[in-house]
């Protein structure tokens, strides 16, 4: 169960004498029922969704309630992958150590190190070289001492010889389990640290004592079921009166009601909400602005519903990684309407699959292995490509795809379902995404992001220092100025009256019992204002020296005049350095995520290729786009920035505004010469009309891969 600020927290019971039908009010994700919906159920659900809470089993903080149980859920499932054969000394070592939780874990994976169990398949020394071996029994010599004996395996890991091998002499590749699996195993089976102890169950069934040892009898006991830590503690008496007196200070301050509405003075403080909360709990209010209502997104998919997103990331994958897999893009129009065409060799869907299937032979993986076996010819063409498609479902033996085997063998790959299309996309996208060669390439775009980044920062912090070094010159000279001006007020005024009002060209007057400044003090104040880091060859000092006493419009406007010239261009200059880091991010994409989710959690997508906003359903089952610049405007005029979700995705938006509006733009200039092209299609003669190739839907037959590298 997730823990609320480090600590254990208790679901609430369920509400008693229950009538079957009566009304309440239950939360989805932990099954609690409440039948007061204002203060029990809202509450409650304001609880879970701040974020205080922690998942037991990472270790993670600042998560919902529900993100806490599901990083626990998956985290849970990877703590499964921990071998059995070890758990029983792991936990052994677990109990009752009183070892922070990192060295703990460093302890454990320092004890087990060179460790192996029966069964484990790793690779040992023979001949100097290194051959695949099955471990088939341990054979202990002295402390800490282990012999091994190993079947050697061969290719089909088929079990040879036996020999008997020392433990220096066996290389693991790969470790057995990490030290964050290794932490999250200790978390999931303890309820307690410092000292560690293990669920009562887990101890029993691994056969571990749950005695307390000697050096922690009298530190720490056991209470109702639980181990706790003997601290000193106060004499009933006085524990006694402290309860009464908290008894009493409870009664003067308790409500003659269950609410503060019902005070007998009347008086209720309202407290006032801080925005932005969850959008779910967001009240309208008399005073909120008119929000716009949201439109309907389209949903005039050429493929099935259920099929959107798989169209989407295959197309968003292959048009990113493009470079990669040396696959020119397409638009998302012309690769559905390829994935719906009955015809069997689109270029389109061809040159897709055969960039995706090289990629894969030349990481020399089981696909290789595969298309070997089977004597494949090395290149692959619009003739055979086919053949590399049936291999591969051979390898990934996915039953339901499976079945388009046969159908695809005939010929006839265009008329396999949609779904098992794009289906057998994703399988593929998947496969390449594991493999050395892509990862290799990630690995170069996330140094160069990051190197990128550094820039960034340094230039930042450049420009800060200078703007901090500026600064302190400008006051420098301020302070000299008034140094100067103020030994030259007392040599002219040494014979002049005290109390008299001394006026000249560098000190104001007083009228009025108030000072006024004058020309000098507002030229310097000015230059405070509007200093930026180019002005170092403006001759600052010259200006107030050189004219003293005219208290000019010049004076005034210099730094005006100033920042007109020299500031515009460098702030565009920033802007324009700021704009060039971004363009470089985008070059180099790692991975596709939403610009943010609406009140009722639905996802929105924008793709720069395509251009259109696209609107994911929260269970993923639906999905529309916005396709024009007064849809989206009126999205976004829906939007409440009470909540966190929808201030989120508007901040977003907002910031993408004008790139998503020029590509929506274009996207309809294209869209009224396409539809102008049908039209003119149409009223030729039928003897004069295009060939279907020239029709501007068909234009994804005429696609072809320049970027291609045989």
């Amino acid at each position: 169960m997730p823990l609320l600020r480090r600590k254990p927290f208790s679901l609430a019971d369920p509400p008693k004498d229950l009538k079957p039908d009566e009304h309440v009010y239950q939360i989805r994700f932990t099954k609690e029922i409440f039948r007061d919906y204002n203060s029990d159920y809202l509450n409650r659900i304001n609880l879970y969704r701040q974020r205080i809470w922690m998942c037991k089993v990472t270790g993670k903080t600042n998560l919902t309630y529900e993100e806490a149980l599901v990083s626990e859920k998956s985290a849970s499932e990877k703590v499964q992958q921990f071998p059995k054969e070890l758990r029983a000394s792991v936990l052994r070592i677990i109990q009752y150590s009183m070892l922070p939780l990192k060295d703990l874990a460093d302890f454990i994976a320092e004890k087990l190190e060179g460790r192996f169990f029966v069964g484990a398949e790793l690779h040992g020394k023979k001949d100097n070289e290194l051959y695949p071996c099955r471990i088939l029994k341990v054979i202990p010599k002295g402390v800490d001492k282990f012999y091994y004996e190993v079947a050697w395996l061969d290719k089909d890991k088929n079990i040879g010889e036996k020999a008997e091998v020392n433990a220096k002499d066996l290389v693991l590749k790969k470790p057995l389990f990490s030290r964050n699996m290794l932490k999250s195993f200790i978390r999931e089976s303890t309820y307690r640290n410092a000292p560690w102890v293990l669920h009562e169950e887990v101890a029993k069934n691994h056969g571990i004592s749950t005695d307390i040892p000697e050096e922690l009898r009298g530190r720490v006991c056991f209470k109702n079921g639980l181990l706790t830590c003997s601290k000193k503690r106060k004499t009933e008496e006085s524990l006694a009166e402290t309860e009464n007196c908290k008894r009493k200070k409870l009664d003067g301050a308790e409500f003659d009601g269950s609410t503060e509405e019902q005070q007998e003075n009347g008086q209720h403080k309202v407290e006032r909400i801080k925005y932005p909360i969850d959008d779910l709990l967001v009240k309208p209010s008399p005073h909120d602005p008119v929000l716009a209502n949201r439109p309907s997104p389209s949903r005039d998919f050429n493929v099935p519903m259920n099929c959107v997103g798989n169209l989407l990331m295959v197309w968003d994958f292959c048009t990113t990684f493009g470079k990669v897999l040396h696959l020119l893009p397409y638009s998302l129009e012309d690769f559905e309407n390829a994935i719906c065409h009955k015809d069997s060799n689109i270029v389109l869907l061809v040159e897709s699959h055969a960039a995706l299937f090289r990629v894969l032979i030349q990481d020399d993986s089981e696909y290789t292995e595969a298309v070997k076996n089977r004597r494949t010819k090395s290149k692959i063409t619009m003739v055979n490509w086919t053949e590399y498609l049936c291999h591969f479902l051979e390898m990934i033996n996915v039953p339901e795809l499976r079945q388009c085997e046969a159908t695809i063998k005939r010929g006839h790959y265009g008329l396999v379902d949609i779904n098992a299309k794009l289906e057998i996309l994703c399988e593929l996208v998947n496969r390449v995404i594991e493999t050395t060669i892509f990862r290799e390439k990630l690995g170069e775009i996330i140094e160069q992001r990051h190197v990128l980044g550094v820039s960034r920062r340094e230039e930042v912090l450049e420009d800060a220092r200078k703007r901090k070094k500026e600064k302190e010159t400008l006051k420098a000279e301020i302070e000299s100025n008034e140094v100067v001006n103020g030994h030259h007020l007392n040599s002219e005024n040494v014979s002049s009256n005290s109390d008299d009002d001394i006026q000249n060209g560098h000190i104001g007057k007083k009228r009025n019992g108030e000072r006024e400044s004058s020309s000098e003090d507002n030229t310097i104040g000015s230059l405070i204002k509007h200093s930026n880091p180019a002005p170092k060859n403006m001759p600052k000092s010259k200006k107030p020296n050189s004219e003293p006493k005219q208290p000019t419009e010049n004076g005034k406007e210099l730094p005006k005049q100033f920042k007109s010239d020299k500031d515009s261009p460098e702030k565009n200059s920033k802007e324009q350095r700021k704009e060039y880091f971004e363009r470089e991010m985008e070059k180099r994409p790692i991975r596709r995520s939403p610009l943010g989710k609406d009140r009722n959690y639905n996802r929105y997508w924008w793709f720069r290729r395509d251009g259109r906003i696209f609107v994911e359903n929260s269970d993923s089952k639906e999905w529309g786009y916005y396709s024009s610049k007064e849809e989206l405007d009126a999205f976004m005029g829906s939007l409440n920035c009470k909540g966190e979700r929808e201030r989120a995705l508007r901040n977003q938006l907002e910031k993408y505004y004008s790139r998503v509006c020029s590509e929506l733009q274009k996207r309809s200039k294209d869209l009224m010469h396409r539809i102008a092209a049908d039209e003119s299609v149409l009223r030729r003669s039928t003897r004069v009309r295009a060939p279907p190739r020239q029709n501007p839907a068909n234009a994804f037959l005429n696609y072809v891969n320049k970027w291609k590298v045989d």
